[in-house]
């Protein structure tokens, strides 16, 4: 299963360019998830500029550094073989920012963040069902 997931407000509080306190359960879940044959692909607005702010690398090392191995960076490898759209085909996209996504606000965050004790359950049982 290709799961899409966000960065600001869904792996961590909205603090962009900054990298915001972590959303609780998001690197647990997102582990878990792929230890059961998830694929995850980054997809967020960061971008590196030529002028050395490298936004993106930092949520991808951020990522990385968490114990979450990145299949896609905005883009799903295995679609190039069957389409050249530029949007990342993913079974599922999570992301704080879509109509229906569970929400929670945490003291001191700057925006209601993605609730992971609702969306990691709902995305293991998506993911097992397949099996």
């Amino acid at each position: 299963m290709y799961i899409c997931v966000d960065f600001d407000g869904t792996m961590v509080d909205h603090r962009y360019p900054d990298i915001g306190q972590p959303v609780p359960g998001a690197v647990t879940w997102l582990q878990r998830l792929q230890r059961n044959g998830a694929k995850i692909i980054l997809f967020t607005m960061r971008s590196n500029r030529g002028d050395g702010m490298n936004f993106l690398q930092d949520a991808v090392l951020y990522m990385e550094s968490n114990g979450i191995e990145l299949f896609g960076i905005n883009r799903n490898p295995d679609q190039d073989t069957w389409t050249s759209s530029p949007k990342a085909y993913g079974e599922v996209y999570v992301d704080d920012a879509a109509v229906g996504c569970p929400l929670i606000q945490l003291k001191g965050f700057a925006r209601s963040c993605v609730d992971w004790k609702k969306v990691g359950p709902q995305l293991e049982h998506m993911l097992l069902r397949r099996r």
